[in-house]
């Protein structure tokens, strides 16, 4: 009792206005008491982001459409200006900045606005889609004020954390709860690959790119997104793990405009009930491997369709969504794999790294006057299928853009082309050869999205 009641008093003591020293509590008695020491050294890292994108006005119904729009150029209305309103975290006394892409993406112009009111221009570094995290860089005359990265991976659920950002614009805003849950990772966010923190701490619009801390002032977390039926706050918030983060950043100042992960070449899936039954499991665990590409590292480690994957790098893997975030914050180098593989358990040691260029991709753009005039394509390999998120098994030929008669023909950026007027296509030199055909009749077969798909025309 008298070792709870010091506690209490020299909390007292070091959260008085005007005490001689403001330390962060280490206690429960002082966290009880207020969280304001907590706020006071993390919120002036925590800034305000303001976004402004030019939006060209398509006033008709056939704007953006691959044939019609020729017809329709220079008719649409003047382009608006569009402005976006979040939140970012200094990590960086030299101006590092982490956000959300979705707060900045595609921005004309970003300023960022400290707590204390001082405003700066911003440029981006790096922006991932994937993750929903973009890294900015301001120019300031003298460091700024900037928070520490914790590891996400030592958070529990039930720890105390704060967030930190400017909901709806009215000012900066802290506002507390506990880690409600770990590993979410089944979200519609991004791209829907998004592994994530779970809290109750109230966010709302204007949150995004905010700061999640600890009860240390860590950052341990981007709030990033909420679940809502009325666009306000439900008490289900997601946080972008702070170990991903600090990966991110990483690449960023090492001068990298796009973050780059580790290449699995696989297709997984959740193990529920009835599949761990049917594979002999005591219980659902892991992910099961549904495809490998050849040049897939698992592959080249030992590992098979059919087998299970339970953890990477020593850390346990349940959905898709996770085993690429552990690929993501792992990074390139040597891990351990642990897997089950005709019921027994193994362990193996797989190399990750990026996917690779082989064979080379021969990126070849048509300037010549043929039917794939304006189209940029390029051969699938395992980079190419990362990049372009296509299917294990492509092969062949994709198109990386289309203008001028590529664009009218009908093709569109992400097509793999199979064949043209019945031969198939498996370079980029192939299909510029076939395009050269004297003839006016016109059949190319393709995949998109998927699907197969023949267009034919005759010139």
């Amino acid at each position: 009792m008298i070792r709870m009641l010091s506690a209490l008093l020299l909390t007292l003591a070091i959260a008085v206005p005007g005490a001689t020293e403001t330390v962060v509590p280490t206690d429960r008695a002082g966290i009880a008491l207020s969280f304001a020491p907590v706020a006071r050294s993390s919120a002036p890292a925590v800034v305000n982001i303001y976004a402004r994108q030019l939006v060209q006005d398509r006033s008709n119904p056939f704007a953006g459409d691959p044939f019609f729009d020729q017809f329709f150029q220079g008719m649409g209305g003047p382009a608006r200006v569009e402005n976006s309103l979040g939140s970012g975290v200094i990590v960086s006394a030299d101006g590092i900045v982490v956000s959300n892409h979705h707060v900045v993406a595609d921005a004309t112009d970003i300023r960022v606005v400290l707590a204390d009111r001082r405003e700066y221009a911003a440029q981006v570094l790096l922006d991932d889609p994937q993750s929903d995290l973009a890294v900015l860089k301001v120019q300031a005359d003298e460091p700024l004020p900037a928070l520490a990265i914790g590891d996400s991976d030592a958070l529990q659920v039930g720890d105390l954390v704060l967030a930190i950002g400017n909901p709806f614009g009215v000012g900066q805003t802290v506002s507390s709860g506990i880690i409600s849950g770990l590993a979410r990772s089944a979200l519609q966010v991004g791209d829907g690959t998004g592994y994530f923190v779970q809290t109750d701490a109230p966010i709302n619009p204007g949150n995004s790119g905010g700061a999640l801390v600890d009860m240390a002032g860590r950052l341990v977390g981007i709030n990033t997104a909420i679940l809502t039926k009325d666009g306000g706050s439900n008490g289900i918030g997601f946080a972008v793990p702070s170990n991903l983060v600090a990966v991110v950043v990483a690449q960023a100042e090492a001068g990298a405009k796009r973050f780059t992960r580790p290449w699995a070449g696989m297709q997984a899936q959740e193990v529920d009930g009835s599949l761990a039954e049917a594979l002999g499991l005591d219980r659902p665990l892991g992910v099961m491997i549904t495809r490998l590409h050849p040049q897939s590292p698992f592959a080249a480690a030992g590992l098979m369709d059919g087998d299970v994957v339970l953890s990477l790098g020593r850390a346990p893997v349940n959905t898709p969504q996770e085993f690429m975030y552990r690929l993501a914050v792992l990074g390139p180098g040597p891990q351990p794999v642990t897997y089950v593989h005709d019921g027994a358990q193994v362990e193996a040691e797989v190399t990750l790294a990026p996917a690779p260029e082989d064979p080379p991709r021969d990126t070849l753009t048509v300037t010549e006057d043929v039917i794939l005039r304006g189209a940029t394509l390029a051969r699938i390999n395992p980079a190419v299928i990362a990049e372009m998120n296509l299917p294990l098994d492509a092969t062949g030929v994709v198109v990386l853009g289309v203008r001028d008669f590529a664009r009218e023909v009908g093709l569109q950026p992400g097509d793999i082309l199979v064949g043209i007027n019945g031969y198939g296509v498996t370079t980029p030199a192939d299909a510029l050869d076939l395009a050269r055909e004297a003839t006016r009749r016109w059949q190319i077969d393709l995949i998109r999205q998927g699907q197969p798909l023949r267009l034919r025309f005759r010139l």
